[in-house]
């Protein structure tokens, strides 16, 4: 059995906390307490453990500094050395640049003196084979089919009207090393000029011949081994009626016609009434033998 404590004056009330009774409403409390969250969610918005976050990351943000700022100081220390050995280097690779052209020189002009010499001795073995010859019918004949056979072969000089052709590299703002005359260029010109009937070609004032030798080396073209200089101006002679239209037609013609469109490398074509052709430096005299 349960008691109860009449209310009386005074009397302070009191709740049953057994088992199986329901608390009284306690009329107390205050109207806003369901309010408390959503009061406390518009005081504090940020969860409290966010800040306590925030608070350590500031804590180590000047670490972060410090740790930008040396490595800032390690890549400038690394261009500060770069700078200074490629300054030391620079006089020491102009110094060999300088030798390596001096060398280049003295052998093109050694190479200019032996060409000289061999030219001389091909005048004193031609005299000298006109003498060894005779005069008789059979000597004269000889004699005759060689002067037929020296300006085809480039071991003689060689006058007549032809073609002048003139090609060089695009302008200086194309940037596409397609846009420059490499050696395959010039060789399917000249073999394009053989094909329109040219008696003679040569190549910047270099004679050539069936053993003439057109590579590239490096970012040079060389004949017999001889580099060439911009532009590159190659004549042709032949007979003025048929050459011209002839090479217009031919595979060379055709190939020079595309870069000059398409890549607007120089390429210009002129008829010439009169040009000479010196022989072939290298054209030598390999063997010969006495007929019986």
């Amino acid at each position: 059995m349960s008691e109860t404590t009449p209310a009386g004056p005074g009397a302070v009330a009191t709740r049953p906390d057994g088992p199986g009774r329901t608390p009284e409403p306690d009329h107390h409390a205050r109207p806003d307490r369901s309010m408390d969250l959503l009061n406390d969610i518009i005081r504090q918005p940020v969860d409290p453990d966010y800040a306590v976050v925030a608070a350590r990351g500031g804590a180590r943000r000047p670490r972060g500094r410090w740790d930008l700022a040396l490595v800032a100081v390690i890549i400038g220390a690394l261009f500060t050395v770069a700078a200074v050995e490629t300054t030391r280097t620079a006089p020491a690779l102009e110094t060999e640049r300088t030798e390596l052209i001096t060398r280049i020189q003295q052998a093109e002009t050694q190479q200019d003196a032996q060409r000289a010499q061999i030219a001389t001795l091909d005048s004193e073995i031609a005299q000298l084979r006109t003498t060894a010859l005779g005069d008789d019918a059979e000597a004269k004949e000889l004699t005759a089919e060689l002067a037929a056979l020296e300006p085809v072969t480039g071991a003689s000089a060689v006058k007549g009207p032809g073609l002048m052709i003139t090609v060089d590299d695009a302008p200086a703002d194309s940037a596409d090393s397609r846009d420059q005359v490499l050696d395959i260029d010039l060789q399917i010109l000249v073999n394009g000029l053989w094909e329109s009937g040219a008696e003679a070609v040569s190549i910047n004032g270099h004679r050539l011949s069936n053993l003439t030798a057109i590579r590239g080396a490096g970012d040079a073209i060389t004949v017999d081994y001889r580099s060439l200089t911009r532009p590159y101006q190659v004549q042709a002679i032949g007979d003025p009626r048929t050459l011209p239209a002839r090479w217009v037609e031919s595979s060379g013609g055709a190939w020079w016609n595309e870069l000059a469109q398409n890549r607007r490398m120089r390429y210009e074509v002129t008829s010439v009434d009169e040009m000479t052709l010196e022989a072939d430096p290298g054209m030598t005299l390999r063997y010969a033998r006495v007929q019986r």
